[in-house]
């Protein structure tokens, strides 16, 4: 409506006299009034755009004139988003690559292991009903079947030793209250005073060499239980390892050979490259763990004389001296061998332990 006032107003004719003043029309009155519509329409454009406020949010960027192509108008606010939405995916991108990085070695982990496994277990089934070949070490093996033959002998005296130190100790244990017993008789039966106090001091000096006899069996228990449970257990385990490796060995021995019967094409050749270099691999693997049980099959026989001469020697002179009644040899037999007797109530743990 303003444009259309103006462009009335541009366009009426302005007649002039003759002297160059203009005349008094008609339309002067009409033209004022077209001024002061448009600066009223003005001001209250302007108090509306002060009211409201520019939206920087909003603001345009315009290319070309004024009045040009909408197309040109790009919003800052559409800039601004777009580059946190570029930062944002990024790192949306680089913790999905990490996770899938992770997702990957574990895949090609499980797949390595079930590969194997595989393997292995071909290789024992074809070896348990005859069709595979294995790799033997008639000497080797004949050292570990010792080994575990020993092993079980020596667990069956440590068990025969617990057994002994159970009954031992009920023994003593009885001695000792009869002991006490006797002793209040001698007091309460003054007819047979003398006879009970025999009797109570033959069953207290009985229990104290039975104390010391403890002593010296409980040390012996404790060196076979170490010498089967721990040294002889240590060395089964790498001979565990070694029987582990000798399979995987011959598991790769026969795929390598299998493939190597088989035509020679492209895909085969590349297939027994990677066979021939998993054969490699298992291979030292086997020979290292096979050095090192020989070496530990002998350190274990070397330890174990050392150890069986000493408490063999210990157990005998202890019983002999018990049952003897020599109690100074007995005390002697416990020094000889570095055991110190435990006071009575030691093997309960202080309050301080139990906390």
């Amino acid at each position: 409506m303003t444009d259309s006032v103006m462009s009335k107003a541009a366009t009426m004719e302005i007649p002039i006299n003759s002297n160059g003043d203009t005349g008094a029309l008609a339309e002067d009155d009409s033209l004022e009034q077209a001024a002061k519509l448009q600066w009223s329409l003005d001001e209250k454009d302007l108090q509306q755009v002060m009211v409201s406020g520019p939206n920087l949010n909003e603001t345009s960027i315009v290319s070309g004139g004024y009045g040009g192509a909408a197309e040109g108008i790009i919003p800052t606010g559409s800039i601004k988003g777009s580059n946190m939405q570029h930062s944002t995916s990024s790192s949306s991108m680089t913790a999905e690559e990490a996770t899938r990085g992770v997702a990957v070695e574990k895949y090609e982990a499980v797949k390595k292991w079930g590969l194997n496994t595989y393997k292995c277990t071909k290789q024992m089934i074809s070896e348990r009903f005859g069709r595979g070949s294995r790799t033997v070490d008639l000497e080797l093996e004949a050292q570990i079947e010792v080994l575990r033959d020993t092993k079980r002998k020596y667990e069956n005296v440590l068990r025969l030793a617990k057994a002994l130190t159970n009954h031992f100790y009920n023994m003593v244990q009885t001695q000792h209250a009869l002991g006490d017993t006797f002793a209040d008789l001698s007091q309460k039966s003054p007819e047979l005073r003398d006879e009970f106090g025999y009797n109570a001091e033959t069953q207290k000096l009985l229990c104290k060499n039975g104390e010391t006899l403890l002593g010296a069996i409980n040390f012996f228990v404790s060196s076979i239980n170490t010498l089967v449970n721990k040294t002889m257990e240590d060395t089964l385990w790498t001979i565990r390892m070694y029987e582990n490796a000798r399979l995987e060995f011959d598991a790769y021995r026969s795929d390598l050979e299998e493939l190597s019967l088989g035509p020679r094409d492209a895909v085969t050749m590349a297939r027994i490259d990677a066979a021939q270099e998993q054969y490699q691999v298992h291979k030292e693997k086997y020979e290292r763990l096979r050095s090192d049980v020989i070496i530990k099959l002998k350190f274990l026989e070397e330890n174990k004389v050392k150890v069986m001469h000493k408490q063999l020697l210990l157990f005998h002179n202890a019983i002999s001296a018990y049952f003897a009644g020599n109690q100074q040899q007995l005390e002697q037999t416990l020094k000889q061998f570095n055991i110190k007797l435990r006071p009575p109530g030691a093997d309960k743990p202080s309050w301080l332990e139990e906390q």
